[in-house]
């Protein structure tokens, strides 16, 4: 019972952690207005980007980041290492879906760093070099993010074992199932690239009802 009780809250530290709306509150409080009226409708800091506020943007890629790291360290701090990745799990979910948002939050690419950040700080780093050299490359954010997590969870299992990188796995299936609609959209030549406005044609809400980092 006893264990029970600490797992459950590792997992509620960590889920109101990852659940904070950075790009809703950031945009509100600056007067830009309700984000999910905006762009794609979706509330990391991509769309926070559409409104052309790059300040906005940068703080709300640290705050969907940071809130994932921390939630890992104070649980770590409050409670102990055993169940610092069920508070990482937990982050992670808590920004995608959100309770405070009807459960339709972002699609992960910042909690899931922030948070193997705090697990793993060189698969972290290993994340963001190869999510540079591709959106480089290519100019499109979400490959660049698909690929960087595929090879975070190994340098994870490289460098702290296997559960570890089984969990950075687990979350990179989950990453790749909210980035469906990016994917279609990257296999029909239709995906938005880095710097280009209106390149694909509806800069709207996405069907399926996607969210974005």
């Amino acid at each position: 019972m006893q264990g029970t009780l600490i797992i459950l809250i590792a997992a509620l530290i960590g889920y109101a952690c990852g659940s904070i709306p950075f790009g809703i509150i950031l945009t509100r409080f600056f007067g830009v207005g309700d984000l999910r009226q905006i762009g794609s409708g979706n509330i990391g800091a991509t769309n926070v980007l559409r409104t052309g506020r790059k300040g906005l943007a940068a703080a709300t890629l640290i705050g969907d980041m940071l809130k994932g790291t921390v939630a890992v360290l104070a649980v770590n701090a409050l409670i102990g290492p055993d169940v610092t990745l069920i508070a990482g799990l937990a982050a992670f979910f808590g920004h995608l879906f959100p309770v405070w948002l009807k459960f339709k939050g972002g699609k992960g690419v910042a909690t899931y760093l922030g948070v193997t950040l705090a697990l793993v700080w060189p698969a972290a780093l290993g994340f963001a070099v190869v999510w540079l050299l591709t959106a480089f490359a290519t100019r499109y954010s979400s490959l660049a993010a698909l690929i960087a997590s595929l090879v975070s969870p190994l340098i994870a299992i490289y460098l702290a074992g296997i559960s570890i990188g089984l969990t950075l796995y687990f979350m990179t299936v989950v990453l790749w199932w909210m980035h469906r609609a990016n994917i279609g959209r990257l296999l029909s030549g239709t995906e938005g690239r880095i710097g280009i406005k209106n390149e694909r044609p509806a800069d709207r809400p996405e069907t399926d009802g996607s969210p974005t980092h």
